[in-house]
């Protein structure tokens, strides 16, 4: 990245500046303006999140608040209700009570000398699900947004739950914010008041997983700020970006085809990380482009920004698997609307291990074609045409994470021992080059052993050596396959059409590599298995693999003016005191046949030199299982997050356990407060709650 100090306005930096909320709260505020808006007011953007403006956030605040700042905006970081120097309690994610506070403060910002009244709002992940969601709200000031790694759908495409299956990052989401949201403020901001501040944190913070597992299926409590529920709510432009490497790969393309409103898509081979910082590579000049539609919207400046395909991906090349990756080979291409006119949907019947491909004839079967059959049939099932499988626990263990949060080491590797627990079906070798664009879906005719089961479908690049790198994968909890939030069990033995959707990407599989689908009964530990072990039979001929593919002959429909290199404001310093740890690690015991899977990931601790605060941050994850025992899987997590400066030395230390029958989830879970080495806090949760149709 390129450090830019010579940026077209002179800025001031304002630490700490108290935004006051109609219920009395005072929000914590920093704000970076060019030193002319004292006197020429400027339009002013706002990001809103509760990861601490002042110590966790401060480096990658400050390569990008004062690089917007010193192209005339005013930047307005705060911290959410609850977290950092802010006030109050943060309880759960995207309350009313947040989406109030943001419109509140629009409004305060708004009525400042140096704001010009219009506004912006701007973020990563939990930054941009707030701005979309406020955007809803119609708030008047609110001109425009930039949202990168996102969903407008909470239930369906977020860290909780996937295709009615739940995600093992329900729970470790939940770690993290059950130890962001009880870390205390810092008395050097607001004074004596730090421990009364903390306490109160503390006593009204419980684990976020109960809540979470208390709406198994879509709710009202999902649906509130689900911006799919009504696209129509939004009525501001919107910038919208994401990574094929990120878990929030869907939401871009679901925008550019649902909303009614100036809006530009860009999806990269990025993690879940801003553009300019995105691995893996290549990064891309995102802040010139977020300045670039600031100044249209916010200023009115006529400079093409609307120019050019609505949407612009990075088509990956065919890669080796790996955990990690410094770049992604590829080129970028663009659509001129989406859905795309250029996409095609084709049909790959699955037949006897083999997807068959246009133009391959289908052998006679000894089974009628239910293709167009869109219910179900009851009685025996003819064996004939069937294929079976019931995977091991072990399915899963080289998946990576549902979204890979810090690149390296979490990416999905070798898919072929993973293969070896699924039903495997492969094109030949390809003759000629295949891009997909889009979501490949996966329509099964199937029956199943149990009332609770789950499918888990994987797209693989299989290299001439065998070796298969994971290109997209979908899972789907078969008592949600009509998709109403009402689940239903499953009938065993009775015959049902369900359909798999996958994950968006762009990928190129290249001559002589084969396209491979792999159909699993587990995917642990990214999803939580179903009380027991499952039986799947897949219907030959009636059940099919669709790929949407990009014609090689299409143009690459790009703007003139690539993608500049990527740059930011100088970061502040930070002093190294101990080395971060990051650790990835497949555990298995073959006299016990006890399988875990640990992960660390460990900051380390930082000085941040300009306010002598020293920070460290460290998570770790543990999940388990023995033999096949579907009732012995488990979740761990544990954070400690650590504050100290001069004699103030303070830390909380959070863990929490997830474990289940095939009935009920048990949740045991601790909070620890530590001044120094004495404990001042401690409480201890043990919950039980019913598992719904999961």
């Amino acid at each position: 990245m390129r450090f830019v100090s010579n940026l077209p306005h002179a800025t001031k930096e304002e630490d700490h500046v108290v935004v006051p909320m109609s219920d009395g709260t005072r929000l914590s505020a920093r704000i970076w303006r060019p030193v002319s808006s004292d006197g020429e007011p400027v339009p002013a953007v706002l990001e809103c999140i509760p990861y601490r403006k002042r110590d966790l956030t401060a480096v990658r605040d400050s390569v990008n608040h004062p690089y917007i700042a010193g192209h005339g905006y005013a930047c307005v970081r705060v911290d959410l209700r609850g977290t950092g120097d802010s006030e109050g309690v943060l309880a759960d994610e995207y309350l009313e009570r947040e989406q109030a506070d943001a419109e509140e403060v629009l409004a305060w910002l708004a009525e400042q000398p140096w704001c010009d009244g219009s506004t912006g709002m701007m973020g990563i992940s939990w930054g941009a699900f707030a701005a979309l969601q406020t955007a809803a709200r119609r708030p008047p000031s609110l001109r425009a947004v930039v949202i990168a790694s996102f969903t407008d759908d909470r239930y369906a495409d977020d860290m909780h739950y996937m295709g009615g299956a739940m995600l093992s990052d329900n729970l470790a989401e939940a770690g993290t914010m059950f130890a962001y949201a009880t870390c205390p403020p810092d008395p050097a901001v607001v004074g004596d008041r730090w421990r009364d501040m903390w306490h109160e944190r503390m006593e009204n913070t419980r684990p976020w997983v109960l809540e979470w597992l208390r709406h198994q299926r879509r709710d009202d409590y999902w649906r509130h700020a689900s911006v799919c529920e009504d696209y129509t709510a939004v009525r501001c432009p919107v910038l919208a970006s994401s990574g094929w490497a990120d878990g929030y790969s869907n939401a871009v393309t679901r925008l550019l085809e649902n909303l009614d409103v100036p809006r530009k898509g860009l999806i990269g081979p990025w993690s879940h990380k801003f553009p300019h910082l995105g691995e893996p590579g290549p990064a891309i000049g995102y802040l010139q482009e977020v300045v670039r539609w600031w100044d249209h919207w916010l200023k009115g400046v006529d400079n093409g920004v609307m120019d050019g395909p609505m949407l612009q991906t990075w088509m990956q090349d065919s890669v080796p698997p790996s955990t990690s990756y410094e770049e992604r080979p590829g080129r970028w291409v663009g659509e001129p609307h989406w859905p795309s006119p250029h996409i095609k949907a084709v049909a790959h019947p699955l037949l006897r291990h083999r997807l068959v491909r246009p133009g391959e004839a289908l052998p006679p079967g000894g089974e009628s074609d239910h293709s167009g059959d869109s219910g179900h049939s009851d009685g025996d099932i003819d064996r004939d045409g069937v294929m079976s499988v019931q995977s091991p626990l072990s399915v899963g263990q080289f998946a990576g994470k549902w979204a890979s949060y810090n690149a390296p080491p979490d990416l999905p590797y070798d898919q072929r021992e993973e293969d070896g627990g699924s039903l495997v079906f492969d094109t030949g070798p390809l003759d000629e080059p295949v891009e997909i664009l889009g979501s490949p879906t996966v329509e099964l005719d199937l029956s199943v052993s149990e009332p609770v089961a789950t499918v888990a479908a994987r797209l693989s690049d299989v290299a001439p050596d065998g070796r298969a790198t994971r290109v997209t994968y979908g899972v789907l909890n078969l008592t949600h396959r009509d998709g109403t939030g009402e689940p239903e069990p499953l009938e065993p033995g009775r015959r049902y059409r369900a359909t798999v959707q996958l994950n968006g990407v762009a990928q190129v599989f290249p001559p002589g590599h084969r396209i491979r689908l792999s159909l699993s009964t587990s995917y642990w530990p990214l999803a939580w298995p179903p009380p027991r072990p499952v039986l799947l039979s897949v219907h030959e001929r009636s059940s099919t693999l669709i790929l949407p593919v990009r014609p090689a002959e299409e143009p690459d429909e790009l703007p003139q003016r690539p993608f500049g290199e990527p740059e930011g404001a100088p970061p502040i310093t930070t002093t190294r005191l101990s080395p971060p740890e990051q650790r990835w690690e497949v555990r298995r015991d073959l006299i016990g046949y006890d399988s875990a899977l640990e992960i660390v990931k460990d900051r380390g601790t930082v000085r941040i030199d300009d306010i002598g605060l020293d920070v460290g941050c460290r998570a770790y994850e543990r999940y388990t299982a023995t033999a096949d025992d579907f009732t012995s899987v488990g979740g761990e997590t544990a954070w400690t997050m650590r504050f100290s400066r001069d004699d103030w030395d303070v830390r909380v230390e959070t863990r929490t356990e997830l474990r289940c029958s095939e009935t009920e989830f048990f949740v045991d879970a601790t909070l620890d407060g530590y001044e120094g080495e004495r404990r001042v806090f401690s409480r201890t949760w043990n919950e039980t709650l019913p598992r719904d149709w999961l």
